[in-house]
């Protein structure tokens, strides 16, 4: 009986320790499938675009508007070297009526396929969910309500986007906390293509 005890009791501890192995590699090896599966083929577009912020509730030093773009621009993916500088301002670093930024980036577009010197020069890319509305003062953040909605008309198309969730209720001159939605997937370079890209 202790024998048959025995043989029954190696195989259950195999067993054991062979599940805790795959469970402890299981992420690793989930996260490993849905990069590969999610890769997408893209190659870096550049792109120019003069902004002009005009809105009743909040102003912007011209310093501070071309803070606020950058972040926004890294966010949606734009490749590191990307320049956004403040336009003529007639007060500077003071909150301005009109603010603007001249802004000259990098986005990523799916690779045509059609071959080429653009395809040989595609970076594997995926997609992220980023949510634009986020602030860690809500206040701050319904602020951002008017700049958050011309963000979505005039910056937004720069890029490539899917599953686009938008909603907005600003009013002129009021504060609406959590007012403002504005969340997407952007294609954007994957880790080891963005040193590629910096390296260049």
């Amino acid at each position: 009986m202790r024998f048959v005890t025995t043989a029954r009791g190696v195989p259950g501890r195999l067993v054991i320790a062979a599940a805790v192995t795959l469970v402890v590699c299981m992420p690793a090896w989930a996260d490993t499938q849905e990069q590969a599966a999610a890769s997408v083929p893209a190659v870096w577009t550049p792109k120019e675009l003069r902004f002009t912020f005009m809105g009743f509730t909040s102003r912007y030093s011209c310093d501070g508007l071309r803070d606020k773009i950058r972040t926004v621009l890294a966010k949606l993916g734009a490749r590191k070297d990307m320049e956004v500088r403040e336009s003529a301002c007639p007060d500077l670093g003071r909150p301005t009526q009109f603010p603007g930024v001249t802004i000259k980036i990098n986005a990523l577009q799916p690779a045509s396929g059609q071959g080429g010197a653009a395809e040989a020069q595609t970076v594997p890319a995926h997609w992220r969910a980023v949510d634009l509305a986020t602030d860690r003062d809500l206040v701050s953040a319904a602020g951002d309500c008017e700049l958050v909605e011309q963000v979505k008309q005039s910056i937004l198309p720069m890029f490539t986007t899917r599953n686009l969730e938008y909603h907005s209720t600003c009013v002129p001159n009021q504060l609406s906390i959590g007012g403002t939605t504005l969340k997407a997937e952007v294609l954007v370079a994957d880790q080891s293509a963005g040193k590629t890209a910096e390296a260049r």
